[in-house]
This record gives structure tokens, C-alpha cells and sequence, in this order.
């Protein structure tokens, strides 16, 4: 007698074929997936501390600039702060590519840094 080939594959087999096109597609492995944990990575970093820097302009711009009292303006730009850096850091994960992330924060953040430059050097000219 032959030993019998079972024509079905197993419980056992089946769970694992499963679990290996699975975990390919949602948790990729070696190269590949290095590169994909090094760009959330960077697109962490780029949420933190560039959102940060960001709200953190924006805050300062509209204290500097909003046409109330000192007190006032603080509050308004730190109010608006908080609305900025989930924003910012909504647009760093739905953005197409890091590199684009960076510069979608960096742009702006060279923005409201020459419009507090401009501000402090030539104090007449935002008036």
C-alpha cells in the first residue's frame, strides 16, 4: 500500500498560506520594508517638530500683528496654534511622498518667519 496524499490541505496550511499573503501586504518584509517604517519615520519627526515650528510661528505672527491689545493677540494666536499643528500634521501623513511633507511645512514656516523678520528689522513697514 501507498501512503494516501490528502487531496485538501490542511487547517494548519491553509491558516498559514493566509497569514503569509497577509502579512506581505499589510507589514512588509525585509528592503522593502525597512524603507516603509523609515518613511513613517521621517513623516513622524516631520509631524512633531515641523507642525510644531509652524503653529509655533503662526502664534507668534498673529501676536505680533493682530490689531488688539498685547493680550488679546496672544491668545488669538495661541488659539489658532492649536488648530494649526493638527492640520500640519494632517497634511504630513496625507501627503504623497516625505519629501513633499517637508516642504509643505517649510514653506509655510519661511513664510511667517519673513513676516516676523520683517516685522522686528523694519518695525514701520508692517504698519
Amino acid at each position: 500500500m501507498s501512503p494516501s496524499v490528502p487531496s485538501h490541505p490542511s487547517p494548519a496550511a491553509l491558516q498559514a498560506e493566509r497569514s503569509r499573503s497577509t502579512r506581505h501586504r499589510w507589514l512588509p518584509v525585509g528592503g522593502e520594508g525597512l524603507r516603509y517604517r523609515a518613511g513613517v519615520a521621517v513623516r513622524a519627526v516631520a509631524a512633531i517638530f515641523g507642525g510644531y515650528a509652524v503653529s509655533g510661528l503662526s502664534a507668534a505672527v498673529l501676536a505680533v500683528l493682530l490689531p488688539t491689545t498685547r493680550v488679546e493677540a496672544a491668545v488669538t494666536g495661541t488659539l489658532v496654534a492649536f488648530v494649526v499643528y493638527p492640520c500640519a500634521v494632517m497634511w504630513v501623513f496625507a501627503a504623497r511622498s516625505a519629501w513633499s511633507a517637508w516642504r509643505g511645512l517649510l514653506v509655510p514656516a519661511a513664510v511667517l518667519c519673513a513676516v516676523l523678520a520683517v516685522h522686528f528689522y523694519f518695525p514701520g513697514a508692517a504698519a
